[in-house]
């Protein structure tokens, strides 16, 4: 028996970000390092990862326009060729003004053609399992988070931050423009069907008629799935970002603190097999829900953490429930819109709702800055975080669009 192509493109999924979500989980360990080289402040500095988060999400609406137009092969390879630069670039900064242009601008540029096109595209070849493939494809970002940090911070023991920054952009690079290659639009491209099954067994799934941008953004389902999205998102970089630190504030060495990026990367990767496959089973919107409240846990606990292996256990948490909430959102937007125009319409609650999660670090970073702690911005996050289920609690598919104009 033949492996179904669709099983391809959650591999080229996988690795396409594997690599991008990899070196975006390392940032914490570079700004630890650019920290103590230049002395700026934490805000100063994440607030170029603000830009950046703001900024890929933005991109991501035009990025999934263009992979229904184009399709995904095209480009994934233009934002390779767009991150590898980027950090290459980054190799080479002396001023703070720098990394809010390589990293906030063009590294955001490219990275908005890897989330967005690759989720899109897993949806558009799977009806029934969709779950479970978008959790394999999404859990090679979570396999990033793990392996890539520790790479960095050897790398950056062995060879400083500048020579780590230039292996990272040519990896980058090498890597997204060969895994795009085996990326194709959707199963109909190939004369095939979804989920791999032969033409009656197609038949027996009943197809979604496509919603229009337009038409599902006059729907209450579009706009509580963003404002539930959007509080989520709003504090979900923050850990990303500060938690390198956070851990060196409590005593721990910097090799410790990139392995605790890496608890995070492991937790989502559990959390994105497990809870993508559940989701097929039990229904996306409680699975969904579940995992937003696990995160407001999270947030409580690096509160009230001090030691190390509570450290490590929160942290996993957090990425149990960070892995969950991005793998089925993309997942959750096509059981409810349907799947053709899935890049246009993922992209552009991606640019409106992920948008916002720009903001979190910077503020995390402001808020320490003035305070000396981060217990403020963790317990703003816990909120946020938990009305993201109160506004889940209120969504309902829109069912068939309208007929005409």
């Amino acid at each position: 028996m033949s492996i179904f192509p669709g099983w391809i493109i959650v591999a080229g999924a996988f690795s396409i970000l594997l690599v991008a979500y990899g070196t975006q989980y390392s940032f914490g360990v570079f700004f630890a390092a650019l920290l103590d080289d230049f002395g700026w402040s934490r805000a100063s500095l994440a607030g170029a990862f603000s830009l950046y988060a703001a900024g890929y999400c933005v991109a991501g609406f035009p990025a999934g326009r263009l992979t229904d137009v184009w399709g995904p092969r095209r480009v994934i390879t233009i934002g390779g060729v767009l991150l590898g630069s980027a950090f290459v670039g980054m190799a080479f900064v002396t001023e703070l003004w720098q990394p809010y242009v390589l990293y906030g601008v063009v590294a955001a540029l490219g990275m908005g053609t890897a989330y967005v096109p690759c989720n899109a595209t897993v949806v558009r070849w799977f009806v029934r399992r969709r779950g479970l493939a978008s959790g394999i494809a999404s859990s090679g970002a979570s396999l990033g988070a793990f392996a890539l940090p520790p790479i960095a911070q050897v790398l950056i023991s062995v060879v400083g931050w500048r020579g780590a920054y230039l292996v990272f952009g040519v990896g980058v690079m090498v890597a997204l423009v060969l895994s795009a290659m085996v990326m194709r639009r959707d199963p109909e491209s190939l004369g095939l069907h979804p989920d791999g099954d032969d033409h009656a067994a197609a038949a027996g799934v009943v197809a979604q008629a496509p919603w229009p941008v337009g038409r599902a953004m006059r729907t209450s389902a579009f706009w509580l799935l963003w404002a539930a999205f959007a509080s989520s998102w709003v504090p979900i970089f923050i850990p990303l970002v500060h938690i390198p630190r956070f851990t060196r504030d409590l005593g721990f060495s910097p090799l410790v603190a990139a392995s605790v990026v890496s608890a995070l990367g492991a937790g989502a990767v559990v959390g994105r097999l497990l809870m993508g496959g559940l989701s097929d089973r039990v229904g996306r919107k409680g699975v969904v829900g579940l995992s937003m409240a696990l995160q407001a846990l999270a947030f409580v606990g690096f509160v009230v953490v001090s030691s190390l292996t509570a450290l490590y256990a929160t942290t996993f948490a957090y990425g149990f429930s960070y892995g969950a909430v991005s793998t089925l959102f993309a997942t959750i937007v096509g059981d409810f819109f349907g799947r053709e125009r899935a890049g246009s319409l993922v992209g552009v609650l991606f640019a409106m709702a992920g948008s916002l999660a720009g903001a979190g670090p910077y503020i995390a970073g402001a808020i320490f800055d003035a305070t000396g702690s981060y217990t403020p911005a963790f317990a703003l996050s816990a909120a946020l975080s938990a009305l993201s289920v109160v506004f889940l609690t209120f969504c309902r598919p829109p069912g068939p669009p309208p007929e005409g104009k």
